[in-house]
C-alpha cells in the first residue's frame, strides 16, 4: 500500500470568520479558488471584505478586486464593521484592484473586452504586496462585457491557474438569481473554482433567515447542509454551527433552590445545578414570579443570577419585584444580578442569540432566566427558532450554569404552546401552572410534569400570590383534566375509590395527581 505524504493533504487556511472554519473542518483550501455565490443581499461582498481582513489580523496581506463597487463605497460601507480599510492601504497591508465602471464610461462591446491587462494587474499587486488572500467582487459584472460564455469560462480559466500558480487563496463572488436554483446566474463561474459555497437570505413566514452551505469543497471534508449566519454591526458575519454542539457536558448531581422550599421538596431537593428547567402557563399563572424567586434564591445563596427579559421593561421588573417583597435594583447595585430587557424585534434571533452568549460569557452567571421564549416566536420562522432553542440551551449546559426559561400558553385554562414543543424534549425539568375554574372561582395549579434523573411529587397543588409571592398548598384531590384544560369536579367517594385502585403507596403516585 502506497502511503500517503502530508504534501498530499490539503492544507487548510483559517478564515478567521466565526463559525466558518469549523463548518469548513479547518478553514479554505489553501491557494485556491472559493466560489461564493448567493443573491443580492446575502452578504458575499461583507464575507469578501471580512476574509481580508480577518487575514491583516493574522499578518496576511490582501487584496481586492472590485468589478461593481468604487473601492470609496466599499472603504464607507465596510467601516460599520470596525474595518479601518484606509489605514491598512496606508501600511500596504491592503491593495484595490479597480475593475469597476468610470462614471461616463461607455460600455464595451464583444470582442473589444480583454481580461488579459486586468490580470497582469493583479498579480503585480499580489507580488508588490506580498499578498496571501484575495477577494474578487463581483464576477458577473465580467459578463455585462463578454456574452460568449465560452470566451469567459476560458478567462475565468486564466486568472484561477495563474492564481494557483502565485499559491494565493481566493474569494470570487458571484450572484444568482434565486436562492434554490442555478448556483450562479451564468452557469460558467462554479467550473472554474475548486470550492463552492452558497450564502441564501431566504424569506420565510415574512421573515428573512440568511444561511450558507459548502456546496462543494475539492479533495478535502466539510459540513453539510445549511447553517444559519448573522450579520453583526463592529463584527461582521458570524455564522452558528449547530453541529459544532455536542452532547459533552458533564452532569451535576449538586441541587440548587428554586427559590421556593417548598417547590424544591416537590423536585426531590430542588433543581440540578446545570438543568435546564421550563416553566409553562397561561398569561397570569405567575411565570414571572417564578423567574424573580429563582434569581431571589441564587442571590440568597451568593450566586450571580443574569435574566433576559423579552416582554417587560427594566422599571416593570422592578415594579412587581417589589411588589414581593424583592428588591431587584438593590441586586443589581450588589453586582449580584443583571437584568438586560430587549424588544424581540429589535434584531433578529440569530443576532439575540449571539448577543445573549456574550452577556452569559462576559457576566459569568451561577443561573440564568429567560423570561419568555414566547416573546421570541414572533421574530422568526418555526426552524429558525427552534435552532435558537438549542443553540441557547446547549450553550448554557456547556457553561455548566442553571436555567430557567418561561414560556406562555395559547389559552388560558391550558394546552400546548409551539415553544413547548420545541424545547420539552431538550429540557430537563418541566413544571406546570395551570388556572383551575372551581364553584364559580379560579384557583391556580402547578405540577412538576418532568424531572430528569430525580424523583418527583406528581400532585397538583393549588397556589397562591399575594405580596410576599408565592405560595404552594395542598394538592386537588376532586378535579380532573387541570393540566389538559378540561378541569372536571369528581364527588369524593369516587376521589377514594379510584385512589384504593391506582395508589401504589408512594406519595403522589395517584394517577389523579
Amino acid at each position: 500500500m502506497t502511503q500517503l505524504k502530508q504534501e498530499d493533504f490539503i492544507e487548510k487556511l483559517p478564515t478567521g470568520i466565526p463559525g466558518f472554519d469549523f463548518l469548513a473542518d479547518g478553514g479554505l483550501p489553501k491557494g485556491r479558488a472559493t466560489l461564493i455565490s448567493g443573491t443580492a443581499g446575502s452578504a458575499k461582498t461583507v464575507f469578501a471584505s471580512q476574509f481580508l481582513a480577518e487575514g491583516i489580523k493574522r499578518g496576511q496581506n490582501g487584496v481586492f478586486v472590485t468589478f461593481e463597487e468604487s473601492p470609496k463605497a466599499i472603504r464607507k460601507n465596510m467601516r460599520g464593521f470596525g474595518w479601518d480599510i484606509d489605514k491598512w492601504e496606508e501600511e500596504r497591508k491592503w491593495a484595490f484592484v479597480d475593475a469597476s465602471p468610470q462614471p461616463g464610461e461607455k460600455p464595451i462591446v464583444t470582442g473589444d473586452y480583454d481580461l488579459g491587462p486586468l490580470l497582469a494587474r493583479i498579480e503585480y499587486a499580489i507580488r508588490k504586496y506580498s499578498a496571501q488572500r484575495i477577494s474578487m467582487d463581483s464576477l458577473g459584472a465580467i459578463f455585462s462585457h463578454l456574452a460568449d460564455s465560452a470566451q469567459v469560462r476560458s478567462d475565468l480559466f486564466s486568472i484561477a491557474s495563474a492564481l494557483r500558480e502565485l499559491e494565493i487563496t481566493a474569494i470570487m463572488t458571484a450572484e444568482r438569481t434565486e436562492e434554490y436554483g442555478e448556483i450562479s446566474r451564468y452557469g460558467v463561474e462554479e467550473f472554474v473554482a475548486d470550492n463552492v459555497v452558497i450564502f441564501r437570505n431566504v424569506l420565510s413566514d415574512e421573515k428573512r433567515r440568511r444561511t450558507i452551505e459548502i456546496l462543494k469543497y475539492r479533495g478535502t471534508d466539510h459540513q453539510k447542509g445549511e447553517f444559519p449566519f448573522t450579520i453583526v454591526p463592529g463584527q461582521g458575519i458570524v455564522i452558528i454551527p449547530l453541529s459544532a454542539l455536542e452532547l459533552e457536558q458533564r452532569s451535576s448531581n449538586i441541587r440548587i433552590t428554586s427559590g421556593s422550599d417548598e417547590l424544591d421538596r416537590m423536585c426531590g431537593g430542588g433543581f440540578f445545578r446545570d438543568s435546564i428547567i421550563l416553566v409553562s402557563g397561561a398569561t397570569g399563572t405567575g411565570k414571572t414570579l417564578m423567574v424573580t424567586e429563582f434569581m431571589v434564591g441564587g442571590v440568597k445563596n451568593n450566586e450571580r443570577c443574569l435574566l433576559f427579559a423579552f416582554e417587560e421593561s427594566r422599571e416593570q421588573l422592578y415594579r412587581n419585584a417589589i411588589g414581593w417583597g424583592v428588591d431587584f435594583e438593590k441586586m443589581e447595585k450588589d453586582g449580584m444580578l443583571k437584568v438586560v430587557c430587549r424588544y424581540p424585534e429589535s434584531t433578529g434571533l440569530e443576532n439575540h442569540l449571539i448577543k445573549m452568549k456574550e452577556t452569559i460569557e462576559a457576566f459569568r452567571p451561577n443561573r440564568v432566566a429567560v423570561d419568555s421564549l414566547s416573546a421570541l416566536e414572533r421574530v422568526s420562522s418555526m426552524k429558525g427558532f427552534r435552532e435558537f432553542i438549542i443553540g441557547l440551551t446547549s450553550f448554557i449546559k456547556q457553561q455548566e450554569i442553571g436555567g430557567l426559561f418561561t414560556s406562555t400558553t395559547p389559552s388560558l385554562m391550558g394546552g400546548t404552546s409551539i415553544t413547548e414543543s420545541h424545547i420539552s424534549t431538550i429540557t430537563d425539568s418541566i413544571i406546570l401552572l395551570r388556572y383551575v375554574e372551581m364553584y364559580g372561582e379560579m384557583r391556580r395549579g402547578l405540577t412538576v410534569l418532568k424531572m430528569r434523573g430525580s424523583m418527583h411529587d406528581k400532585d397538583i397543588r393549588e397556589f397562591t400570590i399575594d405580596h410576599r409571592g408565592m405560595h404552594i398548598g395542598k394538592p386537588f384531590r376532586n378535579v380532573t383534566g387541570i393540566v389538559a384544560g378540561n378541569p372536571v369536579y369528581v364527588a369524593q367517594s369516587e376521589v377514594d375509590r379510584l385512589s384504593t385502585l391506582f395508589d401504589d403507596g408512594t406519595p403522589g403516585s395517584s394517577s389523579l395527581g
